[in-house]
């Protein structure tokens, strides 16, 4: 083949595109992946400050003992870490006092059971209409919703936020979720700072533009944010309707972190942590010395996030140093140091953290799965079933989308397929 040519080409080396990259790779086929950034690893990207490692994406392993990545963490030798995440565990201080906990368990589990209830028997409508009316607790199960899906309730459509499967097992990777994900793209070829501006089926191949000139393929599988389709950040010719209003029905939402240094190693518990205000939706979540680290990880979401955000650089962390200085006293801000923050909205490549489905789209993730023309297919975590939000459901998306094209090519055996 010719120098811009290539049998299959992956958008985004994310989790998705390196799966799908690798499964094809292992089926005998030519493939290349073009990513925008300087680094693969798309929402998943782990730092270090201070000597330790910092997940700004991705950062547990949910339904860890199902969970692909647990089995590659193994394999590659990374630590996992299956203390329980603070949400399981009872809160430290703040405005919430001990007795009242177990009534803001009871309520979530309620909520929950009441969405679940109404999924089963159809109904769908935004999250929020299965409030119980005057509850006590709404305004804090919608600031749960907004680092949950990255959204408020009245965001999120009923029969989406029912179809998430959890097997409640959250491990986390010690030296770095964003690490792993890194580790195991390994040796894929991947072009970085390679953005595809169109994708255009007009011909009898596949033709991508780029920034580094033309590239032709027999068959593309397109694994970047919904929002860059939705967006036509990335055009595809002729352009596919039901997809683009598919991914406008899958925004992303958002979820940011801010982390802090923290003076005192032995402050907390580790691995303990709290809510924020009470009362209101433009709220923290804290985890306190996450590893007995001596830090504190900060999750801000939905509209607090976007505003926050919007307000500039430094502004999350002067929002938590003030929130912590308020649960936990004046002194804490000279216990703080800024280590890093997020800002996943302003993220051209991205647009946000990860999807949530509106009221009225849920059946928008499977117009993703469909492949068109037999040649252009879509994978990441919007397009799973059951695990969207999640590394893993975009791993396994990839890995579908790679056998779907080596079933494709006639290179994928019946008993592959099990």
């Amino acid at each position: 083949m010719a120098e811009n040519e290539v049998e299959v080409c992956v958008v985004g080396a994310g989790a998705a595109g390196l799966a799908a990259a690798r499964r094809l790779r292992a089926g005998g086929v030519d493939v290349l992946v073009l990513e925008a950034r300087d680094r693969i690893g798309g929402r998943a990207h782990t730092i270090v400050r201070d000597g330790l490692p910092l997940d700004l994406g991705c950062e547990w392993l949910h339904s860890a003992d199902a969970n692909p990545w647990t089995r590659l963490a193994e394999k590659l030798e990374f630590e996992i870490d299956r203390t329980a995440p603070p949400w399981e565990r009872p809160a430290v201080g703040g405005h919430h006092a001990s007795t009242e906990q177990a009534a803001i368990v009871e309520a979530l589990a309620a909520f929950d059971a009441r969405v679940a209830e109404a999924a089963a028997m159809g109904r769908e409508g935004p999250a929020s209409a299965l409030l119980e009316p005057d509850g006590r607790w709404n305004v804090l199960l919608d600031a749960v919703s907004s680092w949950y899906s990255g959204a408020e309730l009245d965001q999120v459509s009923v029969l989406d936020y029912a179809a998430y499967a959890d097997s409640d097992v959250n491990w986390r990777v010690e030296q770095g979720y964003g690490a792993l994900i890194e580790a195991y793209g390994e040796g894929v070829p991947v072009r970085l700072e390679t953005a595809v501006s169109l994708v255009d089926m007009s011909g009898p191949r596949l033709r991508l533009e780029t920034g580094g000139g033309e590239l032709f393929a027999d068959q593309v599988i397109v694994a970047v944010p919904t929002t860059v389709i939705a967006e036509e950040r990335l055009k595809i010719a002729p352009a596919p309707r039901a997809v683009i209003e598919a991914c406008a029905g899958l925004p992303l939402g958002l979820a940011n972190k801010v982390w802090l240094g923290l003076d005192e190693p032995d402050a907390f518990e580790p691995d303990s942590g709290l809510f924020g205000k009470a009362g209101t939706t433009e709220t923290g979540s804290y985890h306190l010395s996450p590893f007995g680290r001596p830090q504190i990880e900060a999750f801000l979401g939905g509209r607090c996030a976007r505003a926050l955000e919007a307000e500039g650089p430094g502004a999350a962390t002067d929002f938590v140093t003030g929130e912590l200085a308020d649960l936990f006293g004046s002194r804490m801000r000279r216990r703080l140091k800024p280590l890093a923050e997020t800002g996943w909205f302003a993220d051209g490549f991205s647009r946000g953290a990860y999807s949530h489905a509106l009221p009225g789209q849920a059946g928008a993730r499977a117009v993703l799965r469909e492949p068109i023309e037999d040649r252009l297919l879509f994978a990441g975590e919007a397009c799973s079933a059951t695990a969207f939000s999640t590394a893993h459901g975009a791993y396994e998306s990839g890995v579908a989308a790679a056998e779907t094209v080596l079933r494709l090519r006639g290179l994928l055996e019946p008993e592959e397929e099990a």
